[in-house]
């Protein structure tokens, strides 16, 4: 009876998860965090609603409830596991590297570190299987305590719930990072008279008026509190003494209630609820086992049951989740270890090693090799499960029980960088610092170097941290030359990318470094030679770097790359940018997508695909660029990937929405500044000028455009961004600013001399001339523009000659290439410089109208891209693997397609698609 008060005061609350759970019996799908401090009532709320769903008919729903262990938080996909391990059965319907990526992780197949960008795909795949014909509904309490890879994955697939039938409930104190964005419901505490009632009826002897207002003031309407405080009152109390203090938290004292109603028990009753405290998978088997081992029987359990402490059916549960932890925090260390020996003695070897590594630690209590190199071979099943997290809490542990010095120091560096490697380089610089006194080697004092230099640029991205890593690259130069080489590039990439954030002339110090270090080198591996041609781009400029760079980027092409090499071909792309290579940008960007995604190497994917999104960008591809910035998001999302959303920004300026790329640009360039990367600042500027180009606003295109001349020796975007502020400063009249852009421009185009570069020169110069010169300079930049495919640039040129063509008063010939401007312009998406074309259009007499298919423009984004890919012959499972959804929400935004286009199936897609220009899509 105590549990319905609660709920009489969580009308809003239930009626929220009710709404929840009809949509997905309706075959919609959506995921709700329940937030709020402990004892609140957030497991009330759950309980209701499995109750509810438990009862639904017809059909039913399936119902999957897990409690997340704090115990477990070390373990990669533990509550994964627990969620949905039985669902197993259903993974053969999933795409091959889905099954094979949560195959892995689930320590089912021996393979390399499973991407958790396909894990997470794959556990919507298989919630999506659950739910079947009906209904899924999918609960975590104490979601808090969910391991980190588990956490991800559950977040990114209820973030892609749309139509499968699958309500997700996670409940936890307050949201984590993993689960921002989410819907959420905030459990507040229970209102005064819900407050008075419950307590009424939790001393139904009654209590003095002043204890009563005490207990109500001091529980804060929080129902658990309101039940267990006037348990830990004495009956003088009851009567009209003084309740308790308020100096300790409201959780603790609510824990000390829930001990003190446990201590009359016989001890050895106290030891079997701290053994099933201490066992996070609530196996009764194992707990049958184990205190069998612990001498305890039948009477304990059956003492531990009739004071509601503990409930054994399928699996072992206590009737609130803060006994589990009162009961284990309230333990003597001696009590916990023999439970945990006890527990470490019943899991089996073959079967659950790591957990069995993981008591035998918690059980030791002095150094013991033996545990030691348990935990070690745990870690590397951590890592090879992905779990970077996992094998760093098993590393440092293991070194703490390492009997012997030396073997001690290479655990703390192998946890330092597990550490490092799960994005928590404070935790690696720790463990580096109780390295200092232990005996190392040469090769380790230059490897502890190295972590440390890179955990500190993570941590700070100040101006040193460039230099720190040239001399740990330089400490490992004849010790670990692939290593050392490596460290070089990280080293200059740091220099490059803080740019004009960094120290002065910090770039050619790092570059010239390596030049000396790689004077004697004649390699023609592809990572030593994009090492010296970046050194020598930066350090001499395009002229002295292009035969280097060009044998660097026909290498990655031809050779079967390393990991080191994969990870860094992006540095490739970057010199095809700037040596102005089109053809080289696309090749190196889609080989390295195409290697990444092969190799399952999720770390390089975001990089590579944000260098595929500017080759399709200049391609005039800008859908395909968003696809790729949407995976990138998504990869993010399960990864924690750092990198920022420059694509957005792109993206935003050359559609000429101009809310979002302002939103975009103060984001980022504040961003900028917190990081020290002056590359970004770069993108800034540059993406501004574009929107304030295509906008006609060209005073404020000038002044963005402005702020780049002095570091147009970065080249990249900011030799880019001199075409822009030559564009604008033409129209604002300011010649001698155009003319000082251009001879900057012509200072990093004429040395590389590829068409892309002379196409750029021209259009730059023909702004600048008048007359025949102009007409020749531009039709040569057009057809320069269209020999490389860089449409987005031949529409552009086409505006910009159509406007001097009015200036000559040739209208005919004006309206001929405005149309192409315009019919170009539109066709890549570019919204703000095809409003442009079509102004001057108007202005010499033309006119431009748009048709579309009339459902076509109520088509969503999703049900578009959904759309393009069914024509192009992709099954619904492998439109969902493409779009990050499910099989079967893709198979509703098709039948929601053929609504609205008024067609019957795929076959009329590609004909119905045809009518459709993309400018009427969602942006």
């Amino acid at each position: 009876m105590t549990e319905t008060v609660p709920l009489r005061g969580r009308r809003r609350e239930q009626a929220e998860l009710d709404s929840l759970l009809e949509r997905a019996r309706a075959g919609h799908s959506g995921a709700l965090t329940v937030t709020g401090g402990a004892g609140v009532g957030k497991t009330a709320l759950l309980n209701h609603m499995a109750a509810r769903a438990a009862t639904c008919q017809p059909g039913g729903v399936r119902i999957e409830r897990i409690v997340a262990s704090q115990s477990e938080m070390e373990l990669a996909y533990a509550g994964l596991h627990q969620l949905c391990g039985h669902m197993m059965g259903s993974a053969g319907h999933l795409p091959a590297p889905q099954r094979e990526a949560i195959e892995a992780a689930f320590g089912l197949r021996q393979d390399s570190a499973p991407s958790p960008f396909l894990v997470g795909l794959a556990l919507l795949g298989l919630l999506t299987e659950a739910a079947g014909d009906g209904a899924l509904l999918c609960v975590v309490d104490d979601a808090q305590w969910l391991d980190d890879a588990s956490a991800r994955a559950v977040a990114f697939a209820a973030r892609r719930l749309d139509a499968e039938g699958v309500a997700i409930v996670l409940a936890m104190r307050t949201v984590s990072e993993a689960f921002a964005g989410l819907r959420s419901m905030v459990v507040t505490g229970l209102g005064h008279d819900d407050s008075r009632e419950l307590l009424r009826l939790a001393a139904p002897g009654g209590l003095d008026p002043r204890v009563r207002d005490q207990l109500i003031a001091e529980a804060r309407g929080n129902p658990l509190a309101l039940r267990e405080l006037p348990r830990m009152l004495s009956p003088a109390e009851i009567a009209g003494g003084f309740a308790l203090t308020g100096s300790m938290s409201l959780e603790n004292r609510i824990e000390q209630s829930l001990i003190a109603q446990l201590e009359p028990l016989p001890a050895s009753t106290r030891l079997l609820l701290l053994l099933a405290a201490a066992d996070p998978t609530g196996d009764p088997v194992l707990l049958w086992r184990a205190s069998a081992a612990l001498a305890l029987g039948p009477e304990d359990f059956d003492a531990a049951r009739n004071a509601d402490a503990l409930a054994i059916g399928t699996r072992v549960g206590f009737r609130h989740p803060l006994v589990r932890s009162a009961v284990y925090r309230a333990a003597t260390a001696e009590d916990r270890r023999r439970v945990h020996a006890a527990l470490a003695d019943v899991t089996s070897a073959d079967h659950d090693p790591d957990r069995r590594a993981w008591h035998r630690a918690s059980a030791t209590l002095h150094p013991d090799e033996e545990v030691a190199a348990d935990l070690e071979r745990s870690a590397a099943r951590a890592r090879s499960r992905g779990g970077a997290a996992a094998a760093g809490a098993f590393l440092e542990r293991a070194a703490v029980l390492t009997p012997m010095p030396a073997r001690r120091g290479q655990r703390l560096m192998a946890a330092a960088e597990a550490k490092h490697d799960a994005g928590a380089p404070e935790s690696a610089m720790r463990l580096l610092d109780s390295v200092h006194d232990l005996p190392l080697t040469t090769l380790q004092k230059a490897l502890a170097a190295r972590l440390r230099a890179r955990a500190q640029y993570a941590l700070r991205r100040d101006s040193g941290g460039p230099q720190l890593l040239l001399a740990a690259a330089q400490g490992l130069d004849g010790l670990d030359p692939a290593l050392a080489r490596d460290t070089y590039i990280e080293a200059l990439a740091a220099a490059i990318y803080g740019g004009r954030l960094g120290e002065t002339g910090q770039v050619a110090e790092v570059a010239n470094a390596i030049l000396g270090a790689t004077a004697a080198e004649e390699s023609g591996r592809a990572r030593d030679l994009i090492l010296r041609g970046q050194a020598l781009l930066a350090a001499k400029g395009q002229e002295a770097a292009v035969a280097t760079l060009r044998r660097a980027q026909r290498a990655f092409l031809d050779q079967a790359p390393d990991a080191l090499e994969l990870h860094w071909m992006w540095f490739a792309s970057r010199a095809a940018q700037d040596l102005w290579d089109a053809g080289a940008l696309r090749a190196l960007a889609d080989r390295q997508v195409e290697l990444a995604r092969a190799a399952g190497v999720v770390t390089v994917l975001p990089i590579a695909l944000s260098l595929q999104m500017l080759a399709q960008t200049i391609e005039g591809d800008l859908d395909a660029a968003e696809a790729s910035c949407d995976e990138i998001d998504a990869i993010k999302e399960v990864t924690g990937h750092p990198l920022p959303q420059y694509g957005r920004l792109f993206l935003a300026a050359y559609r000429g929405q101009a809310e979002e790329t302002e939103r975009w640009a103060t984001r980022i360039r504040a961003d900028a500044h917190a990081r020290g990367e002056g590359y970004a600042l770069s993108a800034v500027n540059f993406s501004e000028a574009i929107l304030y180009n295509g906008l006609g606003r060209f005073a404020e295109a000038v002044e963005s455009g402005r702020r780049e001349l002095p570091y147009t020796h970065e080249l990249n975007h900011a030799m880019r961004t001199l075409l822009e502020l030559i564009e604008a400063a033409t129209h604002t009249g300011e010649r001698e600013l155009a003319e000082q852009a251009f001879e900057q421009l012509a200072s990093v185009t004429r040395p590389v001399g590829t068409n892309w570069a002379l196409a750029v020169l021209a259009m730059a110069r023909a702004q600048l001339c008048a007359g025949e010169e102009a007409q020749s300079l531009y039709l040569e930049a057009i057809e320069r523009h269209r020999a490389e495919r860089i449409p987005i640039l031949e529409g552009r040129c086409r505006l910009l000659y159509g406007e001097e063509l009015i200036r000559r008063r040739r209208l005919a010939d004006a309206r001929e290439q405005l149309e192409a401007a315009h019919s170009i312009l539109m066709r890549c998406g570019m919204n703000g410089f095809a409003g442009r074309a079509a102004r001057e259009l108007r202005a010499c007499g033309g006119s431009r109208h748009v048709h579309a298919h009339e459902g076509a423009a109520q088509l969503t984004k999703q049900e578009f891209n959904v759309a393009h890919l069914a024509r192009e012959g992709l099954t619904n499972r492998d439109i969902g693997a493409r779009l990050f959804i499910s099989a079967r929400t893709a198979e509703y935004h098709l039948g929601k397609v053929f609504t609205k286009l008024g067609i019957k199936g795929r076959a009329e897609l590609r004909t119905a698609l045809a009518e459709i220009d993309p400018a009427v899509q969602d942006g």
